[in-house]
């Protein structure tokens, strides 16, 4: 399964999130760090599912960069 992460930095360091698995976060230092803290959160939350008897859901969010001209028009 794959599930859509988003990571952003933050003002020291960076931190992701799963919007499919709500709760499922992570923070650190670098982004590679945090890469791997959430790929550990994400099975631990799945994990917890399926030890409550909790349906595991289904990826649904995706994600795509939008790429815009640096010259757009700033007066809208």
């Amino acid at each position: 399964m794959k599930y859509a992460t988003l990571i952003e930095r933050t003002d020291n360091g960076y931190s992701a999130y799963v919007p499919d698995l709500p709760g499922c976060i992570a923070a650190a230092d670098t982004r590679t760090e945090v890469e791997e803290l959430i790929r550990e959160a994400i099975i631990l939350h799945l994990e917890s599912l399926h030890e409550y008897g909790d349906p595991i859901p289904e990826p649904y969010t995706t994600a795509t960069l939008i790429e815009i001209s640096p010259f757009y028009n700033q007066s809208r």
